[in-house]
């Protein structure tokens, strides 16, 4: 099975950066696309930023875009979230999620991910 670990979240001020990791172990790592999403009390999980197999093509919600970037380093397993100019309605957890199919242009939908991670906690102070 697929295990996926997030980390480097916290508590910070509005403007600030955290860079979030999310390390993978089980299978080849290169073989899966890559998503972040988020979730902030009361409010559904929504996406935030994928990255396709080779790490040649990324995505980004409007709402971070420009702010946040994706990437991957497939030697390490690992796919990182920078995330920069940090807003107080940023404040979610934020989920690392495994994509073991083409899943095409459908990067933001939740149901075509088949592993999840347990998320880490982002704080944002007004």
């Amino acid at each position: 099975q697929v295990q996926l670990v997030e980390s480097g979240g916290g508590l910070v001020q509005a403007g600030g950066s955290l860079r979030l990791s999310c390390a993978t172990s089980g299978r080849t790592f290169s073989s899966y696309g890559m998503g972040w999403f988020r979730q902030a009390p009361g409010k559904e999980r929504e996406f935030v930023a994928a990255i396709s197999r080779s790490g040649g093509v990324t995505y980004v919600a409007h709402y971070v875009k420009g702010r946040f970037t994706i990437s991957r380093d497939n030697a390490e397993n690992t796919v990182y979230l920078q995330m920069n100019s940090l807003k107080f309605e940023d404040t979610a957890v934020y989920y690392c999620a495994a994509a073991s199919r083409d899943i095409g242009s459908s990067y933001s939908l939740k149901v075509l991910y088949d592993y999840w991670g347990r998320g880490t906690q982002v704080t944002v102070s007004a």
